[in-house]
């Protein structure tokens, strides 16, 4: 190899050389920016937190929104009867048959009449409904209808309190009837647990019952 040959040589390898040289640099210069880059990636992820705080946020107003919502179940609770002064007077529990111990008498006033008494069992305090009870006679369900045109006051049941309800089996005039032993009674229709009571051998025909009375003197059923 002539020395022009060799001198072209070394310097065309001096320059390829060089050119990878810079490649070479360039592309790790490109890495570190790439990785810088990465990096850098990371603080926006942080800055990115104005985001979670939003949700965190959200997540505060979810609380509140909870805390309105307890507020206002606490706001309902204890509904009871409306005092019209804005205010609720609580209301006892109401009586179902089976928390009363229940009586009853044949009277002959009136043409002959059952008087039924009720009182809360011991330790049970319960209101009557300004109603009248339910009394039903017979296999078929008859059942007693009102011997007073007003409704009666409500009840309160305690200790030695008593209720008295007459009832008339029979109202008409004419022979006839059913014959019966019994009488069912209730706390208003829809009593899931009515009882049924001994009354003698009754004649029933259109029954009549009044309502809830604390003096049985006030419990007789005028037809």
């Amino acid at each position: 190899m002539s020395g022009n040959l060799r001198k072209a040589f070394l310097v065309s390898a001096a320059i390829v050389g060089g050119a990878m040289l810079m490649t070479a640099c360039q592309d790790t210069a490109a890495d570190t920016a790439a990785a810088q880059g990465s990096s850098s990636a990371t603080p926006a992820g942080d800055a990115a937190t104005p985001s979670g705080s939003a949700t965190a946020g959200s997540g505060q107003g979810a609380d509140k929104g909870s805390d309105a919502s307890g507020k206002g179940t606490e706001d309902g609770a204890g509904s009871g009867a409306d005092t019209g002064n804005g205010e609720r007077e609580p209301v006892g529990q109401s009586c179902g048959a089976n928390d009363i111990s229940w009586s009853t008498k044949s009277e002959t006033q009136a043409g002959g009449y059952i008087l039924i008494t009720a009182k809360a069992k011991s330790g049970i305090t319960c209101y009557l409904p300004a109603a009248l009870p339910t009394v039903a006679f017979g296999s078929d369900g008859t059942q007693a209808g009102p011997a007073e045109q007003a409704v009666g006051e409500q009840i309160k049941l305690t200790g030695s309190t008593t209720a008295y309800a007459g009832v008339n089996p029979k109202t008409t005039n004419e022979d006839g009837g059913k014959e019966l032993d019994s009488i069912i009674v209730g706390v208003g229709d829809d009593d899931p647990n009515p009882v049924s009571l001994p009354v003698g051998t009754i004649t029933v025909e259109k029954p009549v019952v009044t309502n809830w009375h604390t003096a049985p003197a006030d419990a007789v059923p005028f037809s």
